[in-house]
């Protein structure tokens, strides 16, 4: 007698979408059927050969505790930086408001950049004059480009990466990075008035995708210190 062949039809196969449909509405699956755990065997994901469903599934969730435990440490990293930074801009906060006259202004905000900041040069230009006209000798009222004075109006934030090419010859030739950030009469008047321009001999300092939140800051603190005299 011929033995009778167990043939499946492929159009009763069961999907891998029906089987992962089934398993999920059905929570309580394994617990009838606990000895699969041990029994099923899968490929390592560390290549390592084959090991049981139960042991893939905590290699899985170890695997997810440790990418959990480096975002965390990146966001404490995160969060202890800006604290410095923070500190750093309310320092010269302080600095700022402590100072009385202009004459010390643009010395003041320079030797910060370089002492607080370590910024390796900075740099502030206004064109627009001053309300008493004996400050129009000052270094910072140096007439430059016209080109450079509208491209830095046009900035709606602090600029950073690559020098461009209408700041040439403004900055020390061997710096690597730059920012520019624009001062404003005040956050409500959006007119510019002059630009604060930081430069760096690292490439890495100012990034064109860094964020731009201390800068913005900074912008706002040097603008309202030179307004007074604007």
């Amino acid at each position: 007698m011929q033995e009778k062949q167990n043939i499946i039809n492929p159009s009763d196969a069961i999907s891998a979408d029906q089987v992962s449909s089934y398993l999920r509405s059905h929570p309580q699956f394994f617990e009838q059927h606990a000895s699969l755990l041990t029994e099923i065997f899968l490929p390592s994901p560390h290549g390592s050969g084959a090991i049981s469903l139960a042991e893939r599934q905590q290699l899985a969730q170890r695997d997810k505790i440790r990418v959990t435990e480096n975002m965390v440490a990146q966001l404490i990293a995160f969060g202890e930086q800006n604290d410095i930074t923070s500190q750093k801009v309310h320092n010269f906060s302080i600095k700022l408001i402590e100072n009385k006259s202009f004459n010390n202004l643009p010395q003041l905000i320079s030797e910060s950049m370089q002492q607080i900041f370590s910024v390796t040069q900075s740099l502030v230009r206004v064109w627009v004059s001053p309300s008493d006209l004996a400050l129009a000798q000052d270094a910072i009222f140096t007439p430059i480009n016209s080109a450079f004075c509208d491209w830095a109006s046009a900035l709606n934030a602090p600029y950073c990466g690559m020098k461009p090419e209408l700041a040439q010859g403004l900055m020390q030739d061997n710096l690597q990075s730059f920012a520019f950030i624009p001062l404003r009469i005040n956050s409500e008047k959006q007119e510019v008035y002059g630009v604060l321009m930081l430069g760096s001999e690292d490439a890495e300092r100012f990034k064109a995708d860094m964020g731009l939140m201390y800068l913005n800051r900074i912008g706002d603190l040097v603008s309202a210190s030179f307004a007074a005299y604007i």
